[in-house]
């Protein structure tokens, strides 16, 4: 049975002090390169959802583009870099996938896992080889070998996890589009249920025959022999929520916390009081039924002076917390129109890690982790 999170939901969220993030002062750039962008991150975790040690190593992935003085056009250009995280902060370790001729145009956001010899890699393709700029999006996926040193090599052609589409969930096949507004099927992660073993994908979409253009939801397949199943959404925010991204399932002490990140700008009309943050549902199975965390499913928002200084938040078994540097010290400010304004103020990398905490129904930020 699908749950919702509901207008009556979404009304009570007031962030409080332990669900706000601390200011960044200064994104760190460590050893990344320089004349790219960085930001979705997740790490390469094992079949259980902890963050993996691949062979002595921390890897990650994230999406990068060339840093063409427009932060908006990242987007059109995004590819999948490799990470390491080390003590003293990030490595980029270059191009997780080689140049092929495939039907889509780039990469999203997705997952990644490995049983210590391979890895598995769920991806979103957007957009078309054949019209460049496009909003189509499609479930992806390719498999690995670990190679001695920790790192995948020898990956398979990218193949479409998913099919066909079903009636509980809409296409998103439009060409022309807005962010913001467009429709889901995107952002793949892998979850398999410690109740009885069963593999499933987790995914932003979108409701089918919903009652209002603010139709997000979280989409779940589950692995049946080789083949991916499209079974009803977990939670639809019908007439609350343009978009869920980033959704993801996190069990923790006997219970199944389904998180989404999302803006205020997605919000429908009366709920845009509602922050840039992460929200997130928990239930006692992983099909429900969910209820709110916090009550109202904000779980972390940024600080009030600095609205859209992180955003794209990931939480692994551990419940730590990755996400990117996004606007920081507007001091309050609204951002600049001119692009190149813009992009001073853009930061591009990887934000701190952070550390929640569960209690019950309640979920906060215990720490701020250096990354």
């Amino acid at each position: 049975m699908t749950s919702v999170w509901t207008r009556e939901d979404a009304s009570r969220i007031d962030p409080r002090p332990e669900n706000r993030i601390s200011e960044i002062t200064r994104p760190r750039r460590s050893d990344l390169d320089r004349n790219r962008v960085y930001w979705d991150m997740w790490p390469i975790q094992d079949r259980d959802g902890w963050i993996a040690d691949c062979r002595g190593r921390e890897l990650w992935m994230a999406l990068t583009a060339p840093d063409r003085g427009d932060p908006s056009l990242r987007h059109f250009e995004a590819k999948i870099r490799l990470l390491e995280r080390k003590p003293d902060g990030w490595t980029d370790l270059g191009d997780v996938l080689p140049d092929r001729a495939v039907p889509y145009e780039r990469e999203w956001a997705g997952s990644a896992v490995t049983d210590g010899t391979t890895v598995s890699l769920y991806f979103t393709a957007a957009g078309t080889a054949e019209k460049p700029g496009g909003y189509q999006q499609a479930l992806y996926e390719t498999h690995a070998r670990m190679r001695e040193d920790g790192l995948p090599v020898d990956w398979s052609v990218p193949a479409p996890s998913v099919p066909v589409i079903t009636d509980d969930y809409q296409p998103a096949d439009a060409h022309e589009g807005e962010a913001g507004k467009i429709k889901a099927f995107r952002d793949p992660a892998y979850f398999r249920d410690p109740a009885d073993g069963r593999e499933y994908l987790v995914f932003t979409a979108s409701l089918a025959n919903a009652q209002s253009e603010f139709n997000g939801a979280v989409g779940i397949a589950r692995k049946d022999g080789t083949q991916w199943n499209l079974l009803p959404p977990l939670v639809h925010a019908d007439g609350v929520n343009n978009e869920l991204e980033r959704a993801h399932v996190v069990f923790h002490d006997g219970r199944y916390h389904l998180f989404w990140v999302t803006q205020s700008s997605t919000f429908a009309p009366g709920l845009r009081h509602a922050p840039n943050g992460m929200y997130g549902m928990v239930a006692d199975s992983l099909f429900g039924p969910y209820r709110p965390l916090n009550h109202s499913g904000l779980v972390l928002a940024n600080p009030s002076d600095e609205p859209m200084q992180s955003y794209s938040w990931f939480a692994s078994r551990e419940l730590i917390v990755s996400s990117f540097v996004d606007f920081w010290g507007m001091d309050g400010r609204e951002l600049p129109r001119d692009h190149s304004q813009v992009a001073d103020r853009f930061g591009g990398v990887p934000a701190p890690l952070l550390q929640l905490t569960i209690k019950q129904d309640r979920c906060e930020l215990l720490q701020t982790i250096d990354a």
